[in-house]
């Protein structure tokens, strides 16, 4: 990348992962209108029961996103809230559906006090089948600024999931995680967002990104509104089997458009302890956020701190929060795929994502395609992969033939873009094992040659490739006429790809 083109993605916010685009290059939500008097702490009091089928359901937890209660044995609640509250809502508990309209989760209620009292029951419905196996997607920045763009949603990603739900069975559970960056702020979108959801066929609980915000609030506080007026609230959490699952709103809008960090507030934090506490510690623990809870683009692109809006400022407190259990966080923000790993008991998956390069071509700027992750649970145990969109679920790797690298002409590569430590890339040259292939930070080469200039991608030229860590190189020898890439995942299956002579040698010319 050149010099003049690196410092205007600096001035446009996107050079690093605090991801923007220029004023007048997207459309922001609504005017915003202060509130005209002061903040009214009066006591609500909120009451209510959860049931199913007209038994109550005892121990479900009921929040007001300030405190959090437990039913009693006949499904009854009672909390002191205030007028600053928004919501009452449940953590839905294992066994029971999500109750959705037309694939959006419904598990709250919006308050609305008569004389300081609010009363809101819950009726659930009771699955028909054990829980303790079910699975999971996570739709990473779908990200839509243009009807073309919400038409491709629509037409590839949101069928492409609907097949992947079916090869799983007609009885198999899934649910699904929007992560934030729904909507590209054009915020008629959402329409089309909702309509995607509806073909996939499953629920969906949603993550707020830093383009779902109204950017026209004068603080954080009030940059949710529309959001919450389509999905509800921001931070809440639900159970599925033997996993308790968590939804943070770490984008904390500083009143300025398209400006953000990522940090967790104080009330969530808070929030989160008491919902917690109420978790069998040892428990599997899934936290959905947009912003990564951490990542290593810095280090990779040599810069000397971590860029503002592209990690969690204050992770040190919700990493002391997971660690009686076994966590997983899933991020999304990126635009490019990798794992992080805090002390033994915290993975963060920080996502490739559905639009890719921002709907300009079949990949991420690293290299990875675009698409979602993939969990199957079995009781406290997930495993997982990565769902290229329109691809089958053993495309898991891409290799290079010799020369593709620029600065590596003599070797061959591979991008195994969900790898992590507990994988093996392994290679053979004419059906000899030749041992484990080299790992090397660099740039995926078809990124280099779809995103790299001034001119590329047509559609969003500031787009361009950016360094990863998940690239592996071999030399082979002369006179080589088959390589085949091996990779062993860490639950143990294998992928291969292969390059017979005539592709070994095609380097750029």
């Amino acid at each position: 990348m050149s010099i003049q083109r690196r410092d205007f993605l600096k001035n446009l916010g996107i050079a690093g992962i605090g991801l923007s685009l220029a004023p007048g290059l997207v459309q922001a939500g609504p005017v915003y209108k202060a509130p005209v008097k002061g903040k009214d702490l009066s006591i609500i009091k909120l009451s209510g029961k959860v049931q199913a089928n007209g038994s109550g359901i005892a121990n479900v937890a009921v929040t007001d996103g300030y405190n959090v209660v437990l039913t009693d044995a006949k499904g009854r609640y009672e909390l002191d809230s205030n007028a600053t509250a928004e919501f009452v809502y449940i953590s839905i508990p294992r066994g029971y559906e999500f109750t959705n309209e037309k694939s959006i989760t419904r598990f709250y209620k919006k308050i609305a006090a008569e004389r300081g009292k609010f009363k809101a029951d819950f009726e659930l419905k009771k699955l028909t089948q054990d829980d303790t196996k079910h699975n999971f997607v996570v739709w990473a920045d779908p990200q839509i600024i243009s009807e073309s763009d919400a038409a491709q949603l629509k037409s590839e990603p949101a069928p492409d999931l609907k097949k992947l739900v079916s090869s799983y069975g007609e009885n198999a559970l899934f649910h699904g995680i929007g992560c934030g960056d729904l909507v590209w702020d054009k915020f008629e979108l959402f329409d089309d967002y909702q309509e995607a959801l509806n073909i996939t066929g499953i629920p969906f609980f949603q993550v707020i990104g830093n383009h779902d915000m109204d950017l026209a609030a004068r603080t954080d506080e009030f940059s949710a509104e529309t959001f919450k007026k389509l999905f509800g609230p921001t931070y809440y959490s639900f159970n599925r089997g033997e996993i308790h699952y968590v939804v943070l709103d770490d984008v904390f809008f500083i009143g300025t458009a398209k400006k953000y960090i990522g940090y967790i507030t104080e009330n969530q934090l808070a929030w989160l302890e008491q919902d917690l506490s109420h978790v069998k510690p040892g428990s599997t623990v899934v936290v959905n956020v947009h912003i990564p809870v951490y990542t290593r683009q810095h280090i990779r692109d040599k810069a000397k701190e971590e860029a503002i809006g592209g990690v969690v400022a204050n992770r040190k407190e919700l990493y002391r929060l997971l660690q009686p259990f076994k966590a997983h966080i899933n991020s999304g923000h990126t635009h490019f795929n990798e794992k992080i790993f805090e002390g033994e008991n915290i993975i963060e998956h920080v996502h490739g994502t559905v639009c890719g390069a921002w709907w300009t071509g079949p990949i991420c700027f690293d290299g990875t395609p675009s698409g979602y992750g993939v969990y199957e649970v079995n009781g406290s145990e997930i495993e997982w992969y990565y769902k290229a969109t329109n691809l089958p679920k053993e495309h898991q790797l891409r290799v290079y033939p010799v020369g593709k690298v620029k600065d590596k002409p003599e070797y061959f590569a591979a991008n195994v873009w969900n790898w992590d430590p507990e994988w093996t890339v392994e290679w053979l040259e004419d059906g000899k094992q030749m041992g484990e292939m080299q790992r090397e930070t660099g740039l995926d080469p078809l990124s280099v040659e779809l995103h790299e200039g001034a001119a590329k991608p047509s559609k969003h030229k500031w787009v361009e490739p950016q360094f990863t860590e998940h690239l592996f190189f071999a030399k082979p020898s002369a006179n080589a006429q088959k390589i085949t890439v091996q990779v062993t995942d860490r639950f143990k299956n294998i992928y291969r790809e292969e390059l017979l002579m005539n592709e070994l040698k095609s380097s750029l010319r």
